[in-house]
């Protein structure tokens, strides 16, 4: 029996739908009955993979019908099928066709299953991602306020800053209250606060957008962070290892922390300092850091047990 590939191409109003290797194909109304109808035409195929591509949060609904249906869904990154589609020579596209492409890429490259983030966990990471929404107005405020020289305009910035301060602070108070109300939550972010460099802002952050972490092992996380260095040589040619992709967030997240840890933790402090003597340059050796960072916090998390210094 032949494996089916099922590609879904979401945008605002519509899904259409490609089902590999028949090649059928329909299109669906983004609507609760529209997914139920989804959902009723999938279940009997037995898919091996059901491919939804991410298209700024329209896929979420979508993915949690169908993840909540016991289907095989992965949400696969729109620039890597768009990639696949030049590479196979499709230059043509329409939702149909995308639809199609996003099949096609997942029986070309059967990307691993994972499993999807919980309701609870959906609502933390849109609570973090609204924080750092926030912050980021605040510092363009204050920037402005800086810059002002008429009074009335001041004054203006002045409320809105107050404003948004006051929101962050209410943003703040309900994802503490969600963190430290949930016991398997709240056991975690001890965990991740107890390296020297990590605090509640960076352990809420891995919490809320890399819940992977703790059930991948080091090589996987660090791919899926964007800071698993990758080669570049051609012949004789050597390029410099360089990281890309990944969580951003995530990130930069552990960058920061980082740059904490090799300052106040005497283990990473000594680690950069080893890096910089065989001449690595500074910012190499951060990033080094923070790779060395998150491949811990996941171990944490793994085995449940506190950092624990050599």
């Amino acid at each position: 029996m032949e494996m089916v590939w099922v590609g879904i191409d979401v945008s605002k109003d519509r899904l259409d739908v490609h089902v590999l290797p028949e090649g059928t194909a329909f299109a669906l109304a983004r609507d609760g009955e529209g997914l139920a109808a989804l959902v009723q035409r999938l279940q009997p195929l037995g898919a091996e993979l059901v491919a939804v591509e991410a298209t700024g949060g329209f896929e979420t609904v979508v993915a949690a019908a169908l993840a909540g249906a016991g289907l095989p869904l992965v949400v696969v990154n729109p620039a890597q099928v768009r990639h696949y589609a030049q590479a196979v020579g499709q230059r043509a596209k329409t939702d149909p066709i995308d639809a199609a492409m996003i099949a096609r890429f997942a029986e070309a490259t059967r990307p691993a299953l994972r499993a999807m983030p919980n309701q609870a966990t959906r609502l933390l990471a849109d609570l973090v991602a609204r924080r750092r929404q926030i912050v980021v107005m605040i510092v363009a405020e204050k920037n402005r306020e800086r810059r002002a020289s008429v009074k009335r305009i001041a004054k203006s910035i002045a409320r809105l800053i107050k404003a948004l301060e006051k929101e962050l602070a209410e943003i703040d108070a309900e994802i503490d209250t969600g963190v430290r109300g949930s016991p398997a939550w709240r056991a975690n972010e001890d965990l991740l606060t107890s390296v020297p460099g990590v605090g509640s802002i960076t352990a809420r952050t891995l919490m809320a957008e890399l819940p992977e972490l703790g059930r991948l092992d080091a090589k996987q996380i660090a791919s899926l962070a964007g800071l698993a260095p990758y080669t570049r040589q051609s012949g004789r040619w050597k390029g410099r290892s360089m990281i890309a992709g990944g969580r951003k967030t995530v990130r930069t997240a552990l960058f920061l922390a980082a740059l904490v840890a090799c300052r106040h933790n005497p283990i990473f402090k000594a680690f950069r300092q080893r890096l910089l003597d065989a001449g690595k340059p500074k910012m190499v050796a951060i990033i080094a850091a923070a790779r060395k960072l998150l491949t811990i916090l996941n171990a944490i998390i793994r085995h449940q047990k506190p950092w624990q210094p050599a």
